[in-house]
């Protein structure tokens, strides 16, 4: 057995898968790849709806919710609570917002807390309008007059993302 032969066998191999592969394709459906496009949100669409919300001094570990929706004239109102598992210390929120841009938000409303450690344990409530900002890459919008009107601490609101 010769070169010939073992040249001719290459090429009557080689024509043979080629064959048998255009035959396997025969009646298979060829797909063709699509772009994955990903729907981007308007600021709006990204603040209605459910949202965890958080203060610090209660839990990072065990969110509250709050919840934002339309009202009939157009203005969003946010409603929420944060409760502690451990005692009576709660955040609640109940309040206007407005929609600066994407990643800042001004709430007009009450924020009331009340956490056994600051203020001597009592209520502490803030009224009137208040910035929340998502700074860089941060998955929520935090509360930007962190300085607690009833004690002398920082306290970190975040409403978070969807």
């Amino acid at each position: 057995m010769g070169v010939k032969f073992f040249r001719k066998f290459f090429v009557l191999t080689m024509m043979l898968t080629v064959c048998l592969g255009v035959y396997a394709q025969k009646g298979r459906t060829v797909r063709k790849k699509t772009s994955v496009t990903r729907s981007v949100q308007t600021p709006e669409q990204k603040v209605l709806g459910k949202h965890k919300l958080s203060l610090q001094w209660i839990s990072w570990d065990y969110f509250g919710v709050c919840n934002v929706k339309k009202n009939p004239d157009g203005t969003l109102w946010c409603t929420g609570q944060q409760l502690s598992r451990e005692n009576d210390d709660y955040l609640r929120i109940d309040g206007m917002i407005e929609i600066v841009d994407a990643k800042n938000l001004r709430f007009t409303g009450t924020i009331a807390m009340k956490v056994y450690h600051i203020n001597n344990g009592e209520e502490c409530v803030r009224e009137g309008t208040f910035d929340f900002k998502a700074s860089g890459n941060r998955k929520y919008w935090r509360l930007q007059q962190m300085t607690n009107p009833c004690d002398e601490c920082c306290d970190y609101v975040d409403i978070y993302f969807r």
